[in-house]
Parts: C-alpha cells; sequence; structure tokens
C-alpha cells in the first residue's frame, strides 16, 4: 500500500513538473499570439497581458493583403517555402545516397572514413562563410535561389542519421535482392527507401526546418536585391528596420512564419516520432 501511495505521489510530482516546464515553454508563443490581437493602446496600457481587452484582425490584413508593395509578406512566404522545399529534397537525396555507401555497401576503410566524415561536424560553420561567399560570386549565383539551396546539401547530421536507420535493414534483405539480379540502385530505390520513410521524415523535417530559420546566409546572399526577392526571415528583418519597431506587426509576422512549420509538423508528427524512436536501431 505504501509503495502505491509513493508511485502515486512520484507520478503526480513528475506531471507537475512536466506541467510547469511545458507552460514556460508555451507562454512566450501563446502571448506572441495574443499580442498579434491586440490593439496598439492595448499593447501600451497591458504589455504583459494574456487577455486583450479589445481584439483586432486589422494586422493580419495589413499583412498579408494590403500596401504588399512596402512588405509583400506572401511572396516572402512563397519564397521560402519553395527555397526550403527543393532544399530538403536535395539534401534528402544527397544525404541517403551519402548514407548508403556508408551503411549498405561493404568495402575496406568504411567506417574510418564515416567518421573522418563526422568529425567535420566541430568545425563552426561561420568559418566557412567567406569561403563560401567567394564562391558563390564566381558562379554568379548572388541574388539566386539556387545560392541558398546548393550550398549544404551535403549535411553531415542529415547523412548520420539517415545511415544510423539504413544500418537497421538486415543484410540478408538486401542480399537475397542481389541473388536476384538486382543493382545497387535498385536496392535503393525500391528496398531501401521505401523502409526507411521514418527516418527521410525526421531529416526532412530537420532540413526543412534549418532552411526555414536561416537568417545571415540569406541575408548576405539577398542584401542588395528588391524586396520581392527576399526570404521571410530577411524580409521581415527589413520591414522592422524600415518602419521602426512596431511590436504587434511584428508579432503577427512572428505567427504568420510559424504556420507553416507548424502544419508541417502536424501531418508528419507520427512519422517523426517513429523515426526518432528507431533511428540507431538495428536488428
Amino acid at each position: 500500500m505504501m509503495r502505491k501511495k509513493k508511485r502515486i505521489i512520484k507520478a503526480v510530482i513528475y506531471s507537475a513538473v512536466m506541467f510547469a516546464i511545458v507552460l514556460l515553454w508555451l507562454m512566450p508563443l501563446l502571448w506572441a499570439f495574443v499580442t498579434s490581437f491586440k490593439s496598439d493602446a492595448d499593447i501600451d496600457a497591458h504589455l504583459l497581458s494574456f487577455i486583450p481587452r479589445e481584439f483586432t484582425f486589422s494586422r493580419y490584413s495589413t499583412l498579408l493583403f494590403k500596401n504588399s508593395a512596402d512588405y509583400p509578406v506572401l511572396k516572402w512566404l512563397f519564397n521560402s517555402v519553395w527555397i526550403a522545399v527543393c532544399y530538403t529534397f536535395l539534401h534528402l537525396l544527397v544525404v541517403s545516397l551519402a548514407a548508403y555507401a556508408f551503411s549498405i555497401l561493404k568495402y575496406k576503410g568504411r567506417n574510418q572514413l564515416f567518421t573522418l566524415i563526422l568529425t567535420t561536424m566541430m568545425i563552426p560553420s561561420v568559418i566557412n562563410l567567406v569561403p563560401m561567399f567567394n564562391m558563390m560570386v564566381k558562379f554568379n549565383w548572388i541574388g539566386s535561389p539556387l545560392s541558398m539551396i546548393i550550398p549544404g546539401i551535403a549535411g553531415v547530421y542529415g547523412m548520420f542519421l539517415v545511415r544510423q536507420f539504413f544500418l537497421g535493414i538486415p543484410d540478408s534483405l538486401v542480399e537475397s535482392a542481389q541473388i536476384e539480379g538486382a543493382g545497387h540502385l535498385t536496392v535503393f530505390f525500391r528496398i531501401v527507401i521505401p523502409l526507411s520513410s521514418s527516418a527521410f521524415m525526421v531529416a526532412g523535417l530537420f532540413a526543412f526546418l534549418a532552411n526555414w530559420n536561416d537568417f545571415m546566409w540569406p541575408q548576405l546572399m539577398l542584401a542588395s536585391e528588391e524586396l520581392s526577392k527576399m526570404t521571410l526571415t530577411v524580409g521581415l528583418s527589413l520591414m522592422q528596420g524600415s518602419y521602426g519597431y512596431d511590436l504587434g506587426l511584428t508579432m503577427t509576422a512572428a505567427i504568420v512564419s510559424a504556420i507553416p512549420v507548424l502544419l508541417l509538423f502536424l501531418f508528419t508528427q507520427e512519422k517523426v516520432v517513429e523515426g526518432i524512436a528507431t533511428v540507431g536501431l538495428k536488428d
């Protein structure tokens, strides 16, 4: 009886702590969401309040539909979405082929070479800014979407995630296909990829988020370009710089920029959770 009571007390304490952590994490998001519906007077008078005294949808209509020549948010949103989608697709293609070479193929020095590649993750990415910028200048890609899609598609972290999942594919399955005459491309596209949808969801979500949230590199590539070519992160920063710091409009823009990512996770969460739980397991 005492043991059962102790377990109940521990469960209650654990649940209370987890609830407090979740609440602390959600409070800034909830505050931003509520602030986006407040009037300017309400923000000035009750900045930290979570209950708007006066609801207004004017900022959303202004941000999305009015005065689009000054800050074309929908165009920025479209630019960010299709650049992130193209980047994610190419990233998954490259890292999955590399992961296949480091997991399914058998050759001498494979693990040592993979370890050497993993060590490059310790190099700070900021070190590559100047060399990458010079490369973009030589390729004449400054201001082009290619400059935000091609660099980084061979991400080591994505390759690591996919490789760990590939290691869980039974060797007997691959060997059976090869005995039947299947080549490496057939094995890759018809056996390995269909079995690895969860791993692709995880790696793809991480890649999409990394490209979507990137600010420094797009800012370097688009600094001298017209407004319609901006990505969402760069465009919103320029909007703040040009029109001053409008807290309500800034929070509205933050909510709008988060919508595609939230929708993406809602539609892929089951596969993502499954992939995170199974990456690294080997039969």
